[in-house]
């Protein structure tokens, strides 16, 4: 896997991208996710976590109400983030290729900058309560859906479900990279490119 220290300035990206400091909320969710992919979720206490950011364990719940809510949280923050800049992305777009390009680069971005989020995901998506778990599932089908869109505008061949079914394999080829990073990112960011473009263009 990447290493977990470099997490896209990590939660602080889901909060602000603008932000020269990220705020007290936003050091103890990045701590979070960073115990949360090495420990898993059931593996870290609160206690761990404010050691991390140098405040007593107690001292959280003055930022979160419990350890659950941090793990919906980030959880639910990279599904919206995603979503959103999907989106984005697709509207700036000059034609249903470049909208393609422009969510493969997205997507590949998002992955090799957050390593400790996509294992967060991975892994721990079924320690939400279930209210929470199905905002993430509904955030993420929407996401799909943005993929789902584009790609049959780009091959009219396919029909839905083999374009959904399309958009999943390459999101399991990118987020893989936690575990198959073995060049710098910008090397590994052009080979996954180069690699989810053919793999969609040979979809049957």
């Amino acid at each position: 896997m990447l290493t977990m220290t470099n997490s896209f300035r990590l939660v602080s990206t889901l909060m602000s991208t603008d932000a020269a400091k990220p705020s007290r909320r936003e050091q103890i969710l990045s701590a979070a996710a960073e115990k949360f992919a090495r420990s898993g979720f059931h593996g870290v206490g609160i206690d761990d976590i404010g050691a991390a950011v140098g405040i007593s364990g107690p001292g959280l719940y003055r930022h979160f109400r419990s350890k659950d809510a941090m793990l919906a949280e980030l959880l639910t923050g990279i599904s919206d983030r995603l979503l959103l800049g999907g989106q984005d992305r697709v509207g700036a777009a000059a034609d249903p290729r470049d909208a393609l390009d422009r969510l493969v680069r997205w997507h590949v971005e998002f992955a090799l900058a957050n390593p400790a989020l996509i294992t967060v995901h991975m892994r721990d998506l079924d320690s939400l309560a279930e209210t929470d778990r199905h905002k993430v599932r509904e955030l993420q089908r929407s996401y799909v859906e943005v993929w789902v869109d584009v790609l049959c505008q780009v091959r009219p061949d396919l029909d839905r479900p083999t374009a959904r079914a399309a958009a999943h394999a390459v999101f399991g080829l990118i987020n893989s990279t936690p575990y198959s990073a073995h060049l710098d990112a910008e090397a590994m960011s052009r080979l996954l490119h180069r690699m989810a473009l053919a793999a969609i263009e040979k979809a049957a």
